[in-house]
């Protein structure tokens, strides 16, 4: 009987924390639009895993020094995983809510699944069935109805929103960090989080300095400071820990598939926080991106 149970406990516990990394990774969409004028984008993203990096000292030192013989012999992967998993992902990201919506970068954010699926493809060649490639051309189409903005003018020209575009790289890029966790040192969460959290902040400092070379670094304003504190402690520090933690229960494909609550939940909070309209593409396109990403869950199975 105990046998039966603990697996559905541990299911039970994997879909908690990895819900719980969607809602905070949506209302980082928020976020990085109230972030705008506030404080410069590559400045925040400095900032962010300063913070996080701090906490960690706090709370997760034990770990680390436990675990920093095994992650100096891995320290290659702790340093890419680091600076594009976590640095070049969140300056992508506040780079585009310059130029998009919240709802955008929340819809945008589901395609990460059907990168993941195509990154373990490529990198392990794990099984792709039918059904998961219907899946995958459905969530194309969700993509480019939400990246013309329901325009059949601008999808003629092929013009998208370049806060888009930029958007669509960095869940290529956090897709690539979901497969590469694959291969993570036998080591605890926390202590590995903590390597990789040094690594992006490290990699944080040149994107600064560029910023600041190029006339465009803004300090934090009043506001900027309160949200440079939110971005921390949620979307940075219990997001990234609940979504580890849900990688070491289910299995990188599985939990990448929970990163589709990411569009509804962003959705709901850009209309609720941000007077955001939701438009009838928003609705065309969510509807096309979660039903391929159920397509391509529901083809894992067969």
């Amino acid at each position: 009987m105990s046998a039966e149970t603990t697996p559905d406990r541990g299911n039970i516990r994997a879909y908690l924390v990895l819900t719980t990394a969607a809602l905070c990774w949506a209302a980082n969409a928020v976020f990085g639009r109230l972030a705008v004028g506030e404080i410069s984008p590559l400045l925040l993203v400095s900032f962010r895993w300063l913070g996080v990096l701090l906490l960690l000292c706090v709370f997760a030192r034990r770990y680390f020094l436990q675990d920093l013989p095994v992650l100096r012999t891995r320290w290659r992967f702790v340093c890419t995983m680091g600076a594009l998993g976590f640095a070049m992902f969140n300056a992508l990201f506040y780079l585009a809510a310059h130029t998009t919506t919240a709802i955008n970068l929340g819809i945008l954010q589901g395609a990460v699944p059907i990168f993941v699926i195509i990154g373990m493809f490529a990198v392990y060649r794990t099984q792709v069935t039918k059904i998961q490639l219907a899946g995958v051309l459905v969530t194309i189409i969700g993509i480019i109805i939400v990246g013309s903005g329901g325009s059949l003018t601008r999808l003629a020209a092929l013009r998208f929103n370049a806060g888009d575009l930029l958007m669509l790289a960095a869940c290529a890029l956090y897709a690539g960090y979901t497969v590469g966790l694959r291969r993570r040192p036998a080591v605890s969460s926390l202590g590995l989080f903590t390597a990789m959290v040094a690594a992006a902040f490290l990699a944080t400092l040149p994107l600064v300095s560029i910023e600041a070379m190029l006339g465009q670094l803004q300090w934090p304003s009043p506001k900027g400071w309160a949200l440079i504190a939110m971005i921390t402690l949620f979307p940075s520090f219990l997001a990234q820990i609940c979504f580890l933690q849900g990688v070491t229960l289910i299995g990188p494909n599985r939990a990448g598939v929970f990163v589709n609550l990411v569009p509804v939940f962003a959705s709901i909070l850009a209309v609720i926080f941000l007077q955001e309209a939701f438009e009838y593409f928003h609705a065309a396109a969510l509807i096309f991106v979660l039903g391929g990403i159920w397509l391509s869950e529901r083809g894992k199975a067969e």
